[in-house]
């Protein structure tokens, strides 16, 4: 297989992974619908920065510990369904405690300022997807079947990795965009509370679903 032809064929396989909706889709939506934009970008960067890590521990032969190990493959898998079941109650309790005093007043709200910016989102969106151990198995499964045999392993691994880096990049715009023509609905108290809560259970979902996955 010629790097081109690998090129293109990875590009296929993991651009119909970033289109299926997921955890990744269900952060950066509820982010940037909230009117957080710094801090929706950087959730983009963080996300793309553990694919990135994934993609290059897997070409320097290091995630294939993960697979060999069960012990650390359960360690993470719990330590990031904890933090994903964390994650998702705190924005469930933060809507449900931003209600309290209220009332049930659907009229406009004043934007409110983020829990931080670029840089909590990016730790946000690192850690969702560096505590995820499914993604690191994905890479070990699917990334080498892509390196052509003779290339360097760990540049050819890292060209790989970035192409879906910018499918996911990519991808990100168009969810970013979509979730700002939301913000005119989102201005309202109730919509907004609502988003968080849907979210949160979403997110508190795809940790137990982490939890209790063999």
């Amino acid at each position: 297989m010629e790097m081109t032809t690998a090129l293109w064929s990875f590009a296929l396989v993991v651009g119909l992974l970033t289109l299926t909706p997921g955890l990744d889709t269900a952060l950066i939506l509820r982010t940037s619908a909230l009117g957080h934009r710094r801090q929706a970008w950087g959730v983009v960067l963080g996300i793309q920065t553990g694919t990135l890590l994934w993609g290059a521990l897997t070409s320097a032969g290091v995630t294939a510990l993960l697979t060999a190990s069960r012990i650390g493959y359960e360690v993470l898998r719990w330590a990031g369904a904890a933090y994903l079941v964390w994650m998702g109650i705190g924005m469930i309790r933060a809507r449900v405690k931003d209600g309290a005093g209220d009332g049930a007043g659907d009229g406009p709200e004043e934007e409110q300022a983020p829990a931080g910016g670029l840089a909590a989102g990016w730790r946000r969106g690192l850690l969702t997807n560096l505590l995820n151990p499914k993604v690191g198995v994905f890479y070990v499964a699917v990334l080498p079947q892509f390196i052509p045999a003779g290339a360097p392993h760990f540049a050819a691994g890292v060209a790989l990795t970035c192409v879906h880096v910018v499918e996911g990049l990519l991808w990100s715009v168009v969810l970013v965009g979509f979730a700002r023509a939301l913000r005119g609905w989102l201005r309202r108290p109730a919509a907004r509370r609502a988003m968080d809560r849907v979210t949160g259970v979403v997110v508190v979902g795809f940790g137990v679903k982490l939890a209790v996955a063999d």
